[in-house]
């Protein structure tokens, strides 16, 4: 595990399944973190669990990441107390599976506006300051839905094709300020994703310490190197 005393790090939608193990694991490695999601209640619930446990500063700040104001203000809070910001890991996501036919204009702009939107607010409010901090990285979640459609797909895969094309355009734009930029894109991952409860019968799906540890892995690599996309995969799906 790397050590990242000093390191200022936002973690989105960060008060359960994969945001939350990654703030856990970015505590754990003696960061100051800030909590993130729209919930004021969990986010200021998940704050106070994780200062009691870390070495560093836990800071809860709600956010709606598909509001441009409100991420802006997460960047600027989190500059004011801190003074910095060394890692921004994208998380927050929302999925809504239904056919074309039955998708509402609401559940579409949702979609795209959270897994999509969000990434593009927080990261281009948060650019300029990992630059001046002496380069850090932006590390986007996604999904292996970000090549593989399906049916009742049609919102998210929008926004997860749309996320690796943006994520991909970002490590471009940015490489030269010393921001490192990478996507995470894990399979099945038993969370409580889309109302969907974890529970032993997913046991062969992904944990969501498994992507907060490949978070963790890209910190600790040097920085001539770019690991620009990472695809996780459970090792032993079901067989069809």
């Amino acid at each position: 595990m790397p050590d990242l005393s000093g390191h200022v790090t936002v973690v989105t939608g960060s008060t359960k399944g994969i945001g939350r193990a990654v703030a856990e694991r970015l505590a754990a490695a003696g960061a100051h973190v800030v909590v993130s999601a729209r919930s004021v209640e969990d986010v200021a619930a998940v704050a106070r669990e994780l200062d009691e446990v870390a070495t560093g500063s836990i800071v809860g700040l709600p956010c709606d990441v598909r509001s441009p104001e409100a991420c802006q203000a997460l960047i600027a809070t989190t500059v004011e107390r801190f003074g910095r910001i060394d890692v921004l890991v994208n998380n927050a996501g929302i999925g809504t599976f239904t056919p074309i036919q039955e998708m509402s204009v609401a559940q579409w702009q949702a979609q795209i506006e959270t897994n999509l939107g969000g990434v593009f607010y927080c990261s281009k409010s948060a650019a300029p300051h990992i630059a001046a901090a002496g380069g850090g990285w932006i590390i986007n979640i996604g999904s292996l839905a970000s090549r593989n459609s399906f049916a009742g797909g049609v919102g998210y895969n929008a926004s997860k094709f749309g996320l690796l094309g943006m994520t991909e355009a970002m490590m471009l734009d940015l490489r030269y300020e010393g921001v490192r930029v990478s996507l995470i894109m894990p399979g099945s991952v038993n969370t409580p994703f889309s109302g969907r409860q974890p529970s032993d019968e997913f046991a062969w799906k992904l944990q969501p310490d498994d992507i907060a540890r490949a978070v963790l892995d890209l910190l600790e690599y040097p920085g001539n190197a770019l690991p620009s996309r990472i695809e996780l995969r459970p090792t032993q799906p079901p067989r069809r």
